[in-house]
């Protein structure tokens, strides 16, 4: 595998640390019915139906197009009867486009309704050209995290139009994501559309964010932690500047704990010493990571967590893994949720 970007990377590790315990897709933070997981039960926690919602009106390629690739190449599109978005976020927003009918496969993470009975050609981004080539794709997405190289050249040589995209590390690039997607594939105007209603939501929800209270520390900001979590793995890591949620909780009002502590990196194992330079007020967490650790009981049972003003409040939310880092047409559902955890009285 090509090395990963930190986003990408974390998604790759999360999907390897699900093969092995066996808590199946990594895209999957529903348990089936868009409920609330089992273990989770007791933390502060939002759950909706695993589905996206396409734009009203279902929009007509108009093709051919040549368009820009991330790897520096130039893409001519022909036909759009066949699509392979190589990631979660990307069959997302073809399918949020109103193109999800061309869409023949899918990553393993996406997992939301109108996908999950597609075959999986992709898992931990790690593409299996075999089975993409099966399928008679007239396009494939892929995203510059996408490896390994031999079975993206693979598909590439065998003829396919392969268009590479940079993935989404925060908020800004959510919009120019859409519209790089829908250029792709000759639906200008939809891209345009699902752009600005992605835009207006996101919006909508900052709006409901209160005031920071005045007079204490970081402005009245809640300081949050992410920690990513396999317990069955024992994979136990605290996101730092580059983990992908810096945007995210800065949108909700709140401090990146781990990027404000001096955590440079991505992730860093979770020592108790990083925990309380962190401090963090809420601790963010994805559905499968607090399952895996035995739900809030267990996860104050990991070191340094019950001594953090969270472990004390036992302040912990957490959102589907599936659309969490996505950064893409339901980051406002995202947005939203963390909002509703972080101030679950409007405070």
């Amino acid at each position: 595998m090509r090395t990963q970007r930190p986003v990408g990377a974390l998604i790759a590790v999360l999907t390897l640390a699900l093969a092995a315990t066996g808590c199946g897709g990594s895209g999957s933070g529903s348990s089936g019915d868009g409920g609330e997981s089992g273990a989770a039960k007791g933390a502060r926690t939002t759950a909706t139906a695993d589905r996206v919602e396409p734009l009203a009106t279902v929009p007509e390629p108009k093709l051919p197009v040549t368009v820009d690739s991330a790897d520096g190449t130039k893409v001519t599109v022909t036909s759009a009867d066949r699509l392979v978005p190589l990631t979660g976020s990307l069959n997302e927003i073809v399918f949020t486009l109103g193109l999800g009918e061309r869409v023949v496969a899918r990553d393993i993470t996406a997992t939301f309704e109108q996908a999950e009975k597609l075959p999986v050609v992709t898992r931990a981004h790690d593409v299996s050209a075999e089975s993409v080539l099966s399928l008679r794709p007239t396009l494939v997405i892929a995203e510059t995290t996408t490896g390994p190289a031999e079975a993206v050249d693979q598909i590439r040589d065998a003829g396919i139009p392969l268009l590479v995209i940079e993935p989404a590390k925060s908020l800004d690039a959510v919009g120019t994501r859409i519209e790089t997607v829908a250029r792709a594939l000759g639906v200008d105007a939809a891209g345009d559309e699902l752009s600005a209603r992605t835009a207006g939501r996101i919006a909508a929800v900052q709006k409901q964010i209160p005031a920071p209270e005045r007079g204490s520390g970081d402005g009245g900001k809640p300081r949050v932690a992410f920690l990513y979590l396999r317990g069955t793995a024992s994979v136990y890591l605290l996101g730092g500047r580059d983990s992908g949620v810096s945007s995210l909780l800065e949108a909700a009002g709140a401090v990146d704990a781990g990027k404000e502590s001096g955590l440079a990196k991505d992730f860093t194992a979770i020592t108790s010493e990083a925990l309380a330079k962190a401090a963090p007020d809420a601790i963010l967490l994805m559905s499968k990571g607090l399952d895996s650790v035995g739900g809030p009981e267990g996860l104050v049972k990991i070191p340094g967590v019950a001594e953090t003003p969270a472990g004390l409040d036992r302040r912990f939310i957490s959102v589907d893994d599936g659309v969490l880092l996505n950064y893409g047409p339901r980051t406002d559902q995202v947005l939203a949720s963390l909002v509703e955890q972080l101030y679950p009285d409007g405070e």
